[in-house]
């Protein structure tokens, strides 16, 4: 068996479950057909963060088929830390998956919310904002962990720097939306990691 066979072969489990599951989410909050304007963005984030995330998702599906396609990226790491790369994927993939299920037909893929959006405060929202970007957090180390791949590494960390960016925009719609309810919240949790500590005061917010 190939040194990369069991890490290509677990790789290829977690997209097989964590991809048809987003699919089918994305599936069903489209359904209500509502256009959403992406242009809220901002020009900076539509132009990067889709084309940057795609050229990712070929990578990862490059190495995942033909690993030899993406040896000139490849780096030589103890196999201990490949295997935890492994274990991140598992923790991101049920992370992701809970995350869906809780967001129900409020799930889109911009910072506009649906009409019949609703704020979601249960699931893993109950500690954290953003469980969605956390879950993606832990896939894209995972996998380029996994790989053995600085250039994966390297898309993944310039996807995860423009999503830090476009959640501030986010945000701002989703206090524009639900106002107070929104402040309440986000005084009571952390935006990717759960809160420890006193809540915010109005400096910090």
């Amino acid at each position: 068996m190939a040194p990369d066979q069991p890490f290509r072969t677990l790789l290829a489990i977690s997209a097989l479950i964590a991809l048809p599951t987003l699919l089918y989410h994305r599936i069903q909050s489209q359904r209500t057909r509502e256009k959403l304007d992406r242009r809220q963005e901002g020009l900076f984030i539509l132009a990067t963060l889709r084309p940057i995330g795609l050229v990712l998702l070929l990578s990862v599906f490059a190495y995942l088929t033909d690993p030899s396609s993406m040896a000139w990226s490849s780096v030589p790491i103890p196999r201990w830390l490949r295997w935890l790369g492994i274990e991140l994927c598992v923790a991101g993939t049920i992370l992701l998956v809970w995350t869906l299920r809780s967001l129900g037909r409020n799930l889109t893929d911009t910072v506009v919310t649906r009409r019949e959006h609703s704020l979601v405060t249960h699931g893993p929202y109950r500690w954290v904002r953003h469980p969605f970007y956390g879950a993606v957090t832990l896939l894209l180390l995972g996998n380029s962990l996994a790989a053995g791949n600085w250039f994966i590494l390297l898309l993944g960390a310039v996807v995860l720097s423009l999503i830090y960016i476009r959640t501030r925009t986010e945000e701002q719609k989703l206090l524009e939306r639900f106002g107070s309810d929104y402040r309440g919240y986000m005084d009571r949790t952390g935006r990717f990691f759960p809160r420890i500590g006193p809540k915010r005061t109005k400096a910090e917010r």
